[in-house]
């Protein structure tokens, strides 16, 4: 069932999501919202990894989403420990909260959670508040997380309306779909990496609407990957 956003005069917003990775019912409610008399004080920022044509998914390990029947896991592996010095300066050094969709949240608890203390990026994580967007978890094992339920487009325009630090999304496909079809994204923080997958879940999937956006930064890294921060103008 395809994301299907309608907008009315009295800014009503309808949506229905597929039932995925943030795993709630197909669909999420009427909203009466208008966005222009709603204070945002937080930004909302998709950190993602993605290949040159635009696959995100399983960058780290086969086994983080092999779904779809998708066998290129671990594609990033080359260039990783030159970008994750590049994101821990630029994209993780000040604080931040994470919002997750409920596979990511699984995938970075059981690797994250059990890591070394002297880990850097498992120290940013493990101290972050994490959203996690899910109907089905009735369980959250990893610290200072927090589950959002129910009329979820309504919920993190509420969390975006509260004082607090940046807000991160990591990997994350369908949230991140979902969030792009509500225009709820601030801010893409994206690295690209100098390999053609040719198949998988790609950032800006079939459909996505369009955007405008303003380079903020970019920068190149010896293993050949390509630093590019956006806002959403």
């Amino acid at each position: 069932m395809a994301i299907s956003p309608v907008i009315c005069k009295e800014k009503c917003l309808f949506i229905q999501l597929q039932k995925s990775e943030i795993g709630f019912g197909a669909t999420i409610g009427l909203l009466h919202l208008n966005k222009m008399d709603r204070k945002v004080s937080r930004k909302l920022a998709a950190l993602t990894f993605q290949s040159l044509d635009g696959v995100m998914q399983s960058p780290s390990m086969p086994e983080e989403d092999p779904s779809n029947n998708f066998t290129h896991g671990g594609w990033a592996a080359p260039c990783w420990e030159d970008v994750m010095q590049q994101v821990m300066q630029d994209a993780m050094a000040e604080p931040y909260d994470l919002l997750l969709g409920r596979n990511t949240y699984a995938s970075f608890a059981g690797h994250f959670s059990q890591a070394e203390p002297d880990n850097p990026v498992a120290r940013k994580l493990n101290q972050a508040i994490k959203y996690v967007v899910s109907d089905n978890l009735s369980e959250l094992p990893w610290q200072n997380s927090l589950l959002i339920q129910g009329d979820i487009a309504s919920e993190i325009l509420k969390l975006k309306s509260t004082e607090g630090p940046l807000i991160q999304i990591h990997g994350s496909w369908q949230l991140i779909q979902s969030l792009l079809e509500f225009g709820l994204i601030d801010e893409f923080r994206i690295w690209t990496f100098p390999v053609v997958i040719g198949e998988g879940k790609r950032l800006f999937d079939f459909g996505t609407r369009p955007l405008n956006l303003k380079l903020l930064n970019t920068q190149s890294g010896p293993s050949g990957a390509i630093m590019q921060i956006y806002s959403v103008s």
